[in-house]
């Protein structure tokens, strides 16, 4: 096949579930937005190019969160309007295969995923964070205050922390063994420089014992003191105020948490849920385009439009609830997320090599 000239069925097929996927996907996603924005417009006492900018804002929040729905609910009413028109019957008639037909439509689906994902490594993930500081209407609302935290084998504490100037104000770090606080040191300002955190004008105070009792301490000043390798601040952000994060800033989260030996449910199903569970779209594709009869006298447009419709919400439903057990440290990310999705792809594809002779 010339991928700059395709035959004339594919260009058939991609153009016709193309316009199907578009308007779903903005259909649901502006209905989502403007169904949100008036549930919450009291609340906007803001300008008009607020508001604008949080229905934009929701409405990105809802392009993630419904595009494998509307994958789905594309390639349904593809299919249901090649059958209600004959046109699938006359293109087998002509010798086209189930799995030719479908290439076009799993060709498109799998970019749609591939251009999400990307997104995903961007601010796009942020949006609903943005959304909702428009929608508090807060003074210094990035703000993050009072946090304590592991690192390596000392404890943080942090008085004020701001995400978008990447500036903490007031850090202390502890370093303890047993019972005993062997020195602590302080900084009025840090600043992030894109690797780890610099503590400026910092005050050491090791604390010197004699027969497990404190005896005294040392002051020792430091113009600059690097620490907190790897702790951006939009992870610190994410650890202790719940906000999203980006499948990169995830992912380097996830790292960070098992090399401080932290649980880290939550980072992995967050990325699971924007990586591996969007995949089970695809795997129905797969599944429904085989199963949904070709011609209009096998079936009852009603009865399978509800079946194919339920089918899908339940399975979302079903992932959904599984993502919040994971994220929640019920189960491990694995088994509420990957194990799923393996399953259904393992039907998927019995499915694509068994029923390609079926005539229903």
């Amino acid at each position: 096949m010339n991928i700059f000239y395709p035959p004339l069925h594919f260009r058939y097929m991609v153009r016709l579930y193309v316009k199907n996927l578009l308007a779903i996907l903005f259909g649901l996603s502006f209905s989502f937005a403007i169904i949100d924005y008036f549930q919450h417009v009291e609340e906007l006492s803001v300008t008009v190019n607020h508001k604008v900018l949080y229905v934009f804002y929701m409405w990105q929040e809802a392009l993630g969160l419904l595009y494998p729905l509307a994958i789905v609910f594309a390639l349904i009413m593809t299919k249901l309007s090649l059958v209600k028109s004959n046109t699938m019957g006359v293109l087998h008639a002509f010798g086209y295969s189930k799995r030719r037909l479908l290439f076009p439509l799993f060709l498109v689906a799998s970019i749609v995923y591939a251009i999400f994902t990307f997104l995903h490594t961007t601010e796009f993930s942020y949006a609903k964070d943005k959304a909702v500081v428009l929608l508090e209407n807060q003074i210094n609302a990035y703000d993050v205050n009072d946090l304590f935290f592991k690192y390596n084998d000392t404890f943080v504490y942090v008085n004020k922390l701001d995400p978008i100037e990447k500036k903490i104000e007031d850090i202390t770090i502890f370093k303890v063994e047993g019972y005993q606080v062997l020195y602590t040191i302080n900084a009025p300002v840090a600043v992030f420089d894109g690797a780890q955190w610099d503590a400026q004008d910092a005050t050491i105070k090791t604390h010197v014992y004699e027969n497990g009792k404190l005896k005294k301490y040392t002051v020792e000043h430091k113009k600059s003191i690097k620490t907190l390798e790897g702790y951006k601040p939009k992870i610190i952000e994410s650890l202790y105020e719940g906000k999203a994060l980006n499948i990169i800033d995830a992912f380097n989260t996830w790292k960070l948490l098992d090399k401080q030996n932290l649980n880290s449910d939550k980072m992995r199903a967050s990325l699971y849920n924007k990586t591996v569970v969007p995949l089970f779209a695809i795997a129905l594709l797969l599944i429904l385009f085989f199963k949904i009869p070709f011609h209009a006298r096998m079936m009852s447009l009603g009865y399978v439009v509800a079946l194919s419709l339920g089918t899908t919400f339940v399975i979302w439903g079903i992932l959904f609830g599984l993502y919040q057990m994971g994220s929640n440290g019920v189960l491990i990310p694995e088994l509420t997320s990957i194990l799923p999705i393996s399953l259904l792809w393992i039907y998927a594809i019995y499915v694509y090599f068994t029923d390609e002779k079926s005539i229903a």
